[in-house]
């Protein structure tokens, strides 16, 4: 994600068009609305064009205003409208265009659902958004964000997730990615009684535990598997602490009592050593 952040703010400063790819839910227009609020346009319209129902008169409107157009899932912009759509891009315009599919746009053009030409038109600068799946790491804080979201629509105090929770958030696949996540955060804010979140109320099933982490030699002492419980928590919250504390169901200062004082050995003294 720090790639495609990265990549995003490179290019902003930029009149270039940008094509977003990435499963439904992983946040591929808030990356959009990113980029031109980063850039000279920021105080010019921001306009979303769906592809599905494309209107060519309100897209030809939106590429005079100098702003930024969004083309939202090309993939479904029916063949016989994107000849049209083309020949106004391909025509002068003030506005900048991002493009955005959740579909193999390439595999389109193969299979004749999509015109080459129009993919070579918005393939100019293309940023990859990945899956929640691919950075769990990023659950913790994005967990905390759409919590206080949750908390504001349902004019609650937002909550927060016990350690089990977390942990519990980790484990899933997320098909449904960001969007997926905020659903479940706004139903278990919904369920909870208290300030906290407890793993019940997400209404989540456990999934089983990876266990690549742990060494195959027995036994396991339990000074050793309080290391590797660590050093796993830390990898999971890339170095977080404060996350990594939660992940863990202990406090900020036992976390920090014990990396002080735990020598590290074993499975995972690589990760304990790099902790910010």
């Amino acid at each position: 994600m720090r790639h495609a952040l990265g990549a995003a703010l490179d290019v902003a400063s930029t009149p270039t068009t940008v094509l977003l790819s990435g499963e439904t839910g992983t946040g591929k227009e808030v990356l959009a609305r990113f980029i031109h609020q980063s850039s000279a346009r920021a105080d010019l319209p921001f306009t979303v064009i769906s592809g599905a129902s494309m209107d060519l008169e309100q897209t030809e409107a939106a590429l005079r205003h100098g702003g930024t157009v969004l083309l939202d899932e090309v993939g479904s912009i029916a063949i016989e409208v994107q000849g049209r759509l083309l020949t106004l891009l391909e025509g002068a315009h003030a506005s900048r265009i991002i493009a955005t599919s959740h579909r193999d746009l390439r595999d389109l053009v193969e299979r004749g659902q999509l015109r080459s030409d129009l993919f070579y038109r918005l393939d100019v600068f293309p940023i990859a958004v990945p899956s929640l799946r691919e950075r769990k790491e990023d659950i913790a804080p994005l967990a905390d964000l759409l919590l206080e979201r949750a908390a504001v629509n349902l004019g609650r105090q937002a909550a927060r997730l016990t350690g089990e929770a977390l942990g519990l958030l980790e484990s899933q696949p997320w098909p449904g990615n960001v969007r997926e996540l905020a659903n479940a955060l706004e139903r278990a804010t919904i369920r909870s009684r208290g300030p906290l979140i407890e793993a019940a109320d997400l209404g989540l099933t456990a999934r089983p535990v990876d266990l690549s982490l742990f060494p195959n030699h027995l036994p396991l002492d339990l000074d050793q598997l309080e290391r590797l419980a660590i050093a796993e928590a830390l990898r999971r919250t890339s170095g977080n602490r404060t996350h990594a504390a939660r992940l863990l169901n202990i406090g900020l200062r036992t976390l920090r009592q014990k990396l002080n004082t735990t020598t590290p050995s074993h499975a995972g003294a690589e990760l304990l050593a790099e902790a910010p």
